[in-house]
């Protein structure tokens, strides 16, 4: 048996029972994060020990993303991607140790920059530079705070463990990618299901009513494979009207997918429409199928279509031109038979004119429109849009009975002009409903709330006797402006205004830059809203 000698620490150590303990903690998880914090626990037993960090080498961005960081001491851990400086990566590929000692950090420029990045400078490192089958990994740092804390005794006792490294990061690498695969699965089956559920569940109400050429539109078109320009207010329904589309068409069992267009980060849209591949950017460690690849012989519903940028517009032009895509960094075209259906609350014709929408794209689109008139338009469907939600809200919430209307309410309901169209009288009727399930809910529900009240800010949206409606950017932007003032102009979490208004930070922050609405604090002099203020999604 061999037994090693350790001279800082003066300890004996049996390095086939160190081998064979550090491999099981080494080799007992697919997660990283859990093999990080197992290595700190024991290591720490045998060498000066802080922390652990995994990181895997980004060649094509020269740059170390984070795999996995467990340590003892604060460090900056929102950092999730490293750049290497200038010269980092030609002296990267020049290493052949397998471990190297780094007690004087900022001699090396590219542990520095990396520790200068965490927020550690002081400290000295043991670091393996991991490779597999001839493709370098990446690389292991063991950190301790001071400096010339590390021997050749340490190097030696970590380098033992080089082939369980090496082999861990390839499997948490693999295993990364076969999450991605899953997650994808996943979230197919989840938008499957729930467009099942939609199919099953949404009935149109109004289809021999106020939408009753809508409907006569959607029958002509459905059946064949044009594209669709979907047009009204936020709120007026036209996710489901997509859904009639698709599901009366011979793309019915086919994948429906969609996608906000106005809820994207501007550098993630790209890789959200026609995804990656590995290595493209940071970050990238797999490759990705967008959104056009995934509905290949299905229909794709691009919603709020008008909040695409410029750039965007010209790839998603190629695309409906060609009837291929190709995927950020990608060098080949991918041929993709989908059919589009694109929505927008703005008027694309007024953006052509003022230069935010380009023409050509805006004739792609616009093939077949169809205008889905506001509810104020088309109010002989209220009564029963309103019984409708009560009888399946009334069941999510597992009332005993349907409660009914409190007399007089369906003459306020019908006097108010509804700016949020369809779904501000869902959400008005489903917080009534919660409401009476706290109350008593055989009582009759009674809309006395903010969107009703006479005096309320919502009504800031509703003519003056005599006067035309407000354009609807600046119902919007007058509505955003409320919310903000309501929460001291704080936007995301618990009480923020992107939470009151129902709608992601990242949307809502995208609608203020578009309608040039200032970020910063406000002083809330208003009483705080009890629910929701619902506009575009």
């Amino acid at each position: 048996m061999i037994i090693y000698v350790i001279s800082l620490e003066a300890a004996m150590i049996d390095e086939l029972d160190f081998f064979n303990q550090a491999t099981l903690r080494i080799c007992s998880s697919l997660d990283i994060n859990e093999v990080a914090q197992e290595c700190l626990t024991y290591f720490k037993n045998y060498i000066p020990l802080d922390g652990v960090m995994m990181s895997y080498y980004d060649e094509k961005n020269e740059a170390f993303a984070i795999m996995a960081i467990k340590s003892t001491i604060p460090l900056n851990t929102d950092i999730k991607t490293i750049p290497m400086p200038m010269e980092g990566p030609q002296r990267f590929k020049k290493v052949k140790e397998t471990v190297r000692i780094f007690n004087q950090t900022e001699e090396y420029i590219i542990p520095m920059t990396m520790w200068k990045a965490l927020g550690l400078v002081d400290k000295s490192s043991l670091v393996m530079f991991t490779w597999f089958k001839g493709r370098r990994l990446g690389q292991i740092d063991f950190f301790v705070r001071g400096r010339n804390q590390y021997t050749e005794d340490h190097a030696r006792l970590i380098s033992l463990l080089y082939n369980p490294f090496c082999i861990m990061m390839a499997n948490s690498l693999q295993y990364q990618e076969i999450v991605n695969v899953k997650e994808l699965f996943t979230d197919d089956i989840r938008n499957l299901r729930r467009e099942l559920k939609q199919v099953s569940d949404n009935e149109i109400i109004g289809a021999s009513g106020g939408l009753h050429e809508v409907m006569k539109a959607v029958s002509h078109v459905a059946p064949l494979t044009t594209q669709v320009l979907l047009t009204g207010e936020t709120g007026v329904g036209k996710e489901i009207i997509a859904n009639r589309i698709h599901y009366s068409s011979p793309r019915k069992d086919g994948p429906f997918i969609k996608i906000n267009c106005g809820a994207i980060l501007e550098e993630l849209v790209d890789s959200e429409l026609f995804g990656h591949e590995k290595g493209a950017f940071t970050g990238a460690l797999s490759q990705k199928h967008g959104r056009f690849e995934r509905a290949h012989q299905g229909t794709i519903f691009l919603d709020e279509v008008g909040d695409l940028s410029p750039s965007v517009q010209v790839r998603l032009l190629r695309v409906l031109q060609e009837k291929e895509i190709e995927r950020v960094g990608g060098t080949k075209p991918i041929k993709v038979d989908v059919r589009v259906i694109a929505a927008t609350h703005r008027n694309l014709e007024e953006l052509v004119r003022n230069g935010s929408f380009r023409q050509d794209l805006w004739f792609r689109l616009d093939v077949f429109p169809i205008h889905i008139p506001p509810l104020r338009e088309r109010k002989e469907d209220i009564p029963t849009l309103i019984h409708y939600f009560i009888m399946n809200k009334s069941r999510e919430l597992n009332l005993r009975v349907n409660p009914e209307l409190a007399p007089g309410s369906m003459e306020r309901i019908l006097a108010y002009n509804w700016p949020g169209n369809v779904r501000e009288l869902q959400n008005v009727v489903e917080r009534a409903l919660i409401r009476t399930r706290i109350t008593d809910p055989t009582e009759p529900l009674i809309f006395d709330e903010f969107f009703l009240a006479p005096h309320s800010p919502a009504n800031r949206f509703l003519p003056e006797p005599g006067k035309n409606f407000l354009p609807l950017d600046q119902a919007m932007k007058q509505h955003i402006q409320m919310a903000l003032e309501m929460t001291g102009g704080r936007i995301q979490g618990e009480g923020g205004a992107a939470e009151l208004l129902g709608v992601n930070a990242n949307t809502l922050r995208h609608r203020m830059d578009m309608l040039k609405i200032p970020y910063g604090k406000r002083k809330n002099n208003t009483r705080t809203l009890k629910g929701k203020i619902d506009i575009a999604h």
